[in-house]
């Protein structure tokens, strides 16, 4: 069984996939998760031809016997390695049956000791280490059981023992392969994860910036329709206005969607992103909700502090989110906005005369309370929000120290 997860690769849109070893692995697994690609098998061959070649020179002394057996089972112990992604235990099993065969049948020493090395290296890069240490160990043991039976029937043989000393390296260097290929693998899921997270903060952030500046839209949309509906046979000078400011809302609303839409789109140049909104803009954006019919009024000075990029942004943003909820749920005669500072932070509240229920904590019902107490926290800040004795009050305090 594989389990599949999709780690980002640029814009939030394009991924690509990852798959985790349980047991077998199917299907385009590759080492991808750790940076290496199907291409890397070329490796096998210069390292095949480096084995068989020790192989032959380690046992020219009997050549032709070297030739039609060792030479086949080095092949073997080597190319198993082709199998670790299929069949990552089978792989492990499948070199110690090879190198234990090769030890029993008398070879000599030689550089087949370093597959089974380079074999549990390349396992242990796709499963994790309980999949891959069992079978390992057992590969361990059956190598120590090919070394024994040589020590025991060798015609060379000395004292029992003395054959066994290339058993103990073959062990160090197995948890050695297996313990660089599970730290390599680690390290890059890590890295595979974090990029995950921050392509699904990217995700967010696009969906908040899409309900804030189109949501916005869209509700002073229908509340300049409602006017000029309302005036357009007795003052059609006032539903004129009413359709201009629709028809100039509707074009950054969809400029604003383009933009974010080309970011998904696979193979498409992102567009420019309009320039970010701050409180220098809070005076455009009031006009534009005055002319829907909503009068608003303002208590607004200058910080008398820098104010950093993100929180003008943010605070920009809670003032407008803020007034499209008036716009959009309320049925409120009023709004006001005060943007003042307290004790090393800056406060933005919005407060209306309509209707408002209470807010959950995590507000998991939509994005623009929830929306907004993300984008407060995010510099450092909290917002409340919640009803009054005569309306709705949303409140963000906002240090200056966010960056």
């Amino acid at each position: 069984m594989c389990v599949r997860h999709r780690a980002a690769r640029g814009y939030a849109g394009l991924r690509t996939p990852v798959t985790h070893c349980r047991g077998r692995l199917r299907g385009d697994a590759t080492l991808n998760v750790v940076g290496m690609s199907k291409p890397a098998n070329w490796l096998i061959v210069p390292f095949l031809l480096v084995v068989l070649a020790g192989t032959m020179a380690v046992n020219h002394d009997d050549a032709a016997k070297a030739a039609a057996l060792a030479v086949p089972l080095v092949a073997i112990a080597t190319l198993a390695v082709l199998l670790h992604r299929s069949n990552p235990r089978a792989t492990l099993l499948l070199n110690a049956a090879a190198v234990t065969a090769y030890l029993a049948l008398d070879f000599a020493n030689g550089p087949v000791y370093l597959t089974l090395p380079v074999v549990t290296f390349f396992v242990a890069l796709v499963c994790p280490p309980p999949r891959w240490m069992p079978a390992a160990g057992a590969a361990v043991v059956l190598t120590g059981a090919g070394l024994v039976v040589r020590d025991l029937y060798s015609e060379n043989a000395g004292h029992f023992g003395d054959g066994l000393w290339p058993w103990f390296g073959v062990a160090g260097l197995v948890a050695a392969a297996g313990a660089v290929a599970t730290t390599t693998r680690t390290r890059r899921e890590a890295n595979a994860e974090r990029t995950r997270r921050a392509a699904t903060e990217e995700q967010l952030r696009m969906a908040q910036d899409l309900h804030d500046g189109v949501g916005h839209g869209l509700a002073v949309i229908a509340m300049q329709a409602g006017v000029a509906l309302h005036v357009l046979d007795q003052d059609p000078t006032a539903a004129r206005e009413s359709l201009l400011a629709i028809r100039d809302t509707s074009k950054e609303s969809l400029d604003a969607l383009r933009a974010e839409l080309s970011a998904l789109t696979p193979g498409q140049q992102p567009l420019t992103r309009a320039p970010r909104r701050g409180l220098a803009d809070l005076d455009v954006l009031l006009d534009r909700v005055r002319a829907g019919g909503l009068p608003v009024s303002v208590d607004s000075s200058r910080p008398s502090r820098p104010v950093s990029s993100e929180l003008d942004e943010t605070a920009y943003v809670v003032v407008q989110e803020s007034l499209t909820n008036v716009l959009r749920h309320a049925n409120a005669g009023s709004a006001h906005v005060a943007v003042t500072e307290d004790d090393g932070s800056l406060l933005v509240t919005v407060t209306d005369d309509g209707q408002g229920g209470a807010v959950p904590e995590d507000n998991a019902g939509g994005m623009g309370i929830s929306g907004m107490r993300t984008r407060a926290e995010r510099v450092g800040g909290t917002l409340e929000a919640g009803p009054t004795a005569t309306g709705f009050r949303v409140r963000a305090s906002l240090p200056f120290g966010a960056r």
